[in-house]
């Protein structure tokens, strides 16, 4: 007897440029069918595999699970079509909903509007069956629902992530202009620093580059300090199995022997990125001082990122 293929494709969501860095993290998971895409790879794995990649993966933005794919040449066409999904299935009536949109078509021109209409379909299906419809929650719902329009062919998703994942729930300020986590995480992955030579970041504004570093060198999973994911929302979420990943992804911590620092010359920005360095549970690991730039000496060795302004 042939064993049940719990498998399903998903797609990780990422910044232009990112692809092939997200790929490989995704294949040093534990992924199959990686495939890189312009801005996202596809790849195949089971709700467990879901649950690690949200937990785990540094320059993934949010991984959506596809659970239907339509042609629609008008408005009508494409009501009609969500309208065939049987969205009580998915969740409940008592569970708040979201809907969002992305559209590259020359008939769908504004994503509001289809977004729009995927949350009249869902109301009405509702509606149809119960004569109620379940609460919209554009900030905090339980289910967040994603469609995506090329031209003709939809895609309908459910959003496992909910919030952004570059939010990864350790920062509580930022100066201006702050680095995205996902890109600060990306340029280390792809700069060839080895995680054993020191680590400096001598305009560290917030403290993103090096909280990142910091994670990266120790093994500790991106997502950690998040309070909440989309899945958590789900009808079939498993808090068991999500309990246990948390558990085995923080077993897999390593050790660094270097150094990581940082420098600022704004004593509001030290401050702010020893706070969020004490969020992180970073405070032993990575010292901050207020320095000038042009007056930086770092000893020979050191690995040097920063973010210019």
């Amino acid at each position: 007897c042939r064993m049940k293929d719990d498998n399903f494709y998903m797609l990780a969501k990422t910044m232009f440029g990112l692809e092939e860095i997200l790929a490989e993290e995704l294949r040093k998971l534990g992924a199959q069918n990686v495939k890189p895409m312009n801005r996202a790879v596809s790849f195949k794995g089971d709700k467990g595999f879901m649950y690690k990649a949200n937990l785990n993966l540094r320059t993934a933005l949010r991984i959506l699970k596809p659970i239907s794919h339509f042609q629609a040449h008008d408005e009508k066409e494409l009501y009609k079509k969500l309208c065939e999904i049987d969205w009580t299935e998915i969740f409940d009536l008592d569970s708040t909903f979201a809907t969002h949109a992305t559209t590259h078509s020359e008939v769908f021109t504004h994503s509001k509007y289809a977004s729009l209409v995927m949350k009249d379909a869902i109301a009405d299906t509702f509606r149809k069956k119960f004569d109620k419809r379940p609460n919209v929650n554009p900030e905090m719902p339980d289910i967040s629902i994603n469609l995506h329009i090329a031209k003709h062919t939809c895609t309908v998703s459910l959003d496992s992530s909910g919030d952004s994942l570059h939010k990864r729930g350790y920062k509580l300020n930022a100066v201006t202009a702050p680095m995205n986590e996902v890109l600060a995480a990306g340029l280390i992955l792809l700069s060839d620093w080895n995680r054993i030579a020191d680590f400096h970041d001598p305009m560290c504004g917030s403290g993103t580059l090096l909280i990142e570093a910091a994670l990266i060198a120790y093994n500790i999973p991106a997502n950690i300090f998040r309070e909440h994911f989309g899945f958590e929302g789900w009808k079939d979420f498993d808090k068991e199995l999500w309990d246990t990943i948390k558990e085995v992804s923080l077993e897999k911590e390593t050790h660094y022997y270097g150094k990581i620092t940082g420098a600022d010359n704004f004593q509001k920005a030290v401050r702010i990125s020893r706070e969020n360095i004490e969020n992180s549970l970073m405070y032993d690991n990575i010292k901050v001082t207020k320095s000038d730039f042009f007056d930086t000496e770092v000893a020979q060795g050191t690995f040097v990122v920063f973010n210019p302004p």
